[in-house]
Protein backbone atom coordinates (compact mmCIF):
# COMPACT_ATOMS: atom_id res chain seq x y z
CA UNK A 1 0.00 0.00 0.00
CA UNK A 2 1.11 3.24 -0.92
CA UNK A 3 0.74 6.21 1.16
CA UNK A 4 1.35 9.83 0.10
CA UNK A 5 2.70 12.59 2.50
CA UNK A 6 0.88 15.95 2.47
CA UNK A 7 3.33 18.51 1.62
CA UNK A 8 4.56 21.55 4.45
CA UNK A 9 1.65 23.64 4.67
CA UNK A 10 4.47 26.32 3.78
CA UNK A 11 6.07 26.31 0.48
CA UNK A 12 9.66 27.70 -0.10
CA UNK A 13 10.73 28.90 -3.89
CA UNK A 14 14.48 27.39 -3.70
CA UNK A 15 14.90 28.64 -7.02
CA UNK A 16 18.18 30.19 -7.57
CA UNK A 17 18.11 34.01 -8.75
CA UNK A 18 20.72 36.38 -9.38
CA UNK A 19 22.30 38.32 -7.24
CA UNK A 20 20.76 41.53 -6.18
CA UNK A 21 22.62 44.99 -5.25
CA UNK A 22 21.21 45.59 -2.13
CA UNK A 23 22.15 41.52 -1.15
CA UNK A 24 25.74 42.29 -2.35
CA UNK A 25 26.11 45.11 -0.78
CA UNK A 26 24.71 43.25 2.78
CA UNK A 27 27.65 40.78 2.27
CA UNK A 28 31.06 43.35 2.10
CA UNK A 29 29.80 46.05 3.69
CA UNK A 30 31.35 45.09 6.95
CA UNK A 31 34.92 44.22 5.55
CA UNK A 32 36.00 47.62 5.86
CA UNK A 33 34.54 48.21 9.42
CA UNK A 34 35.92 45.08 10.49
CA UNK A 35 39.30 46.03 9.25
CA UNK A 36 39.15 49.36 10.70
CA UNK A 37 38.19 48.65 13.76
CA UNK A 38 40.72 45.63 13.97
CA UNK A 39 43.69 48.16 13.00
CA UNK A 40 42.97 50.97 15.65
CA UNK A 41 43.03 47.58 18.16
CA UNK A 42 46.32 46.82 17.45
CA UNK A 43 47.19 49.94 16.95
CA UNK A 44 46.88 50.85 20.42
CA UNK A 45 48.52 47.24 21.09
CA UNK A 46 51.80 48.53 18.78
CA UNK A 47 51.58 51.74 20.94
CA UNK A 48 51.27 50.07 24.21
CA UNK A 49 54.05 46.99 23.79
CA UNK A 50 55.93 48.45 20.83
CA UNK A 51 56.06 45.39 18.74
CA UNK A 52 57.48 45.97 15.44
CA UNK A 53 54.88 43.43 14.01
CA UNK A 54 51.66 44.96 15.52
CA UNK A 55 52.05 47.85 13.91
CA UNK A 56 53.06 45.88 10.43
CA UNK A 57 49.26 44.20 11.26
CA UNK A 58 47.91 47.62 11.51
CA UNK A 59 49.24 49.10 8.29
CA UNK A 60 47.83 45.77 6.72
CA UNK A 61 44.49 45.92 8.12
CA UNK A 62 43.83 49.45 6.38
CA UNK A 63 45.47 48.79 3.66
CA UNK A 64 42.69 45.77 3.51
CA UNK A 65 40.33 48.41 4.44
CA UNK A 66 41.43 50.44 1.34
CA UNK A 67 40.77 47.59 -0.50
CA UNK A 68 37.17 46.99 0.24
CA UNK A 69 35.96 50.78 0.40
CA UNK A 70 35.24 51.63 -3.31
CA UNK A 71 33.52 47.75 -3.83
CA UNK A 72 31.37 48.32 -0.82
CA UNK A 73 30.51 52.05 -2.25
CA UNK A 74 29.84 51.02 -5.55
CA UNK A 75 27.41 48.06 -4.54
CA UNK A 76 25.90 50.46 -2.12
CA UNK A 77 25.35 52.92 -5.19
CA UNK A 78 23.68 50.25 -7.15
CA UNK A 79 21.84 49.38 -4.36
CA UNK A 80 20.37 52.88 -3.89
CA UNK A 81 19.44 52.75 -7.40
CA UNK A 82 17.85 49.23 -7.46
CA UNK A 83 15.58 49.69 -4.39
CA UNK A 84 14.39 53.55 -6.39
CA UNK A 85 13.18 54.61 -2.74
CA UNK A 86 10.50 52.12 -1.52
CA UNK A 87 7.68 52.74 0.75
CA UNK A 88 8.68 50.71 3.62
CA UNK A 89 12.18 52.51 4.01
CA UNK A 90 11.88 56.01 5.77
CA UNK A 91 12.45 59.11 3.86
CA UNK A 92 15.90 60.45 3.82
CA UNK A 93 17.85 57.55 5.45
CA UNK A 94 19.23 56.13 2.25
CA UNK A 95 20.26 59.82 1.76
CA UNK A 96 22.28 60.23 4.99
CA UNK A 97 24.10 56.86 4.70
CA UNK A 98 25.08 57.81 1.31
CA UNK A 99 26.32 60.77 1.99
CA UNK A 100 28.79 59.62 5.11
CA UNK A 101 29.55 56.79 2.52
CA UNK A 102 31.22 59.20 -0.01
CA UNK A 103 32.97 60.79 3.52
CA UNK A 104 34.47 57.63 4.45
CA UNK A 105 35.22 56.74 0.59
CA UNK A 106 37.82 59.44 -0.18
CA UNK A 107 39.05 58.96 3.98
CA UNK A 108 39.71 55.06 3.68
CA UNK A 109 41.08 55.72 0.05
CA UNK A 110 43.93 58.26 1.80
CA UNK A 111 44.39 56.05 4.83
CA UNK A 112 44.45 52.97 3.32
CA UNK A 113 47.11 54.09 0.45
CA UNK A 114 49.34 55.70 3.35
CA UNK A 115 49.44 52.45 5.37
CA UNK A 116 50.26 50.38 2.08
CA UNK A 117 53.27 52.60 1.27
CA UNK A 118 54.23 52.30 5.04
CA UNK A 119 53.86 48.52 4.92
CA UNK A 120 55.75 47.90 1.74
CA UNK A 121 58.58 50.48 3.11
CA UNK A 122 58.02 49.38 6.71
CA UNK A 123 59.34 45.79 4.88
CA UNK A 124 61.44 46.53 2.56
CA UNK A 125 63.70 48.13 5.36
CA UNK A 126 63.44 45.41 8.27
CA UNK A 127 66.61 46.13 10.42
CA UNK A 128 64.89 49.35 10.62
CA UNK A 129 62.28 50.71 13.28
CA UNK A 130 58.65 51.98 11.89
CA UNK A 131 59.65 55.71 11.82
CA UNK A 132 57.61 58.08 13.98
CA UNK A 133 55.89 59.91 10.96
CA UNK A 134 54.73 56.79 10.11
CA UNK A 135 53.62 55.39 13.92
CA UNK A 136 51.77 59.23 14.01
CA UNK A 137 50.59 58.43 10.62
CA UNK A 138 48.85 54.92 11.59
CA UNK A 139 47.79 56.15 14.92
CA UNK A 140 45.71 59.11 13.18
CA UNK A 141 44.44 57.14 9.76
CA UNK A 142 42.96 54.29 12.11
CA UNK A 143 41.12 56.80 14.39
CA UNK A 144 40.07 58.48 10.86
CA UNK A 145 38.96 55.09 9.44
CA UNK A 146 36.97 54.04 12.57
CA UNK A 147 35.03 57.18 13.29
CA UNK A 148 34.07 57.47 9.51
CA UNK A 149 32.91 53.81 9.25
CA UNK A 150 31.71 53.96 12.62
CA UNK A 151 28.74 57.02 11.44
CA UNK A 152 28.45 55.58 8.05
CA UNK A 153 27.30 51.98 9.41
CA UNK A 154 25.58 53.52 12.06
CA UNK A 155 23.29 55.44 9.14
CA UNK A 156 23.10 52.24 7.22
CA UNK A 157 21.49 50.61 10.12
CA UNK A 158 18.73 53.20 10.25
CA UNK A 159 17.68 52.05 6.68
CA UNK A 160 16.03 49.08 8.44
CA UNK A 161 16.00 49.71 11.99
CA UNK A 162 14.06 53.16 11.38
CA UNK A 163 11.29 51.29 8.95
CA UNK A 164 8.10 52.39 9.05
CA UNK A 165 6.74 48.80 8.50
CA UNK A 166 8.45 48.11 11.42
CA UNK A 167 5.92 49.71 13.43
CA UNK A 168 2.95 48.50 11.96
CA UNK A 169 1.06 45.46 14.43
CA UNK A 170 -0.11 43.98 11.69
CA UNK A 171 0.95 43.04 7.48
CA UNK A 172 -0.37 45.92 5.84
CA UNK A 173 -2.80 45.50 3.44
CA UNK A 174 -2.43 44.47 0.17
CA UNK A 175 0.36 41.65 0.69
CA UNK A 176 -0.14 38.59 -1.00
CA UNK A 177 -2.01 36.28 1.58
CA UNK A 178 0.33 33.79 2.08
CA UNK A 179 2.63 36.23 2.44
CA UNK A 180 0.59 38.28 5.64
CA UNK A 181 -0.60 34.40 6.71
CA UNK A 182 3.34 33.53 7.22
CA UNK A 183 4.09 37.04 8.82
CA UNK A 184 1.50 36.67 10.93
CA UNK A 185 2.20 33.27 12.17
CA UNK A 186 6.11 34.42 12.94
CA UNK A 187 4.48 36.98 14.77
CA UNK A 188 3.26 34.76 17.70
CA UNK A 189 0.71 34.79 19.80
Amino acid sequence: MRTTVAPHPRTYDLTITMLSWPYAHLLINHFPVVFSVSALAVTVLALLLKRRGLWLTAMGALTAAGLFIYPVYFTGNQADHALNDPWYIKHGTIEAHDSAAGWALWMILLVGVFAAYSWWRSLKRPAEGIPGWMRAGVVIGSLLAVSTVARTAFLGGKIIHESPVLQLKQPPSGLPPAVAAELRDSAGP
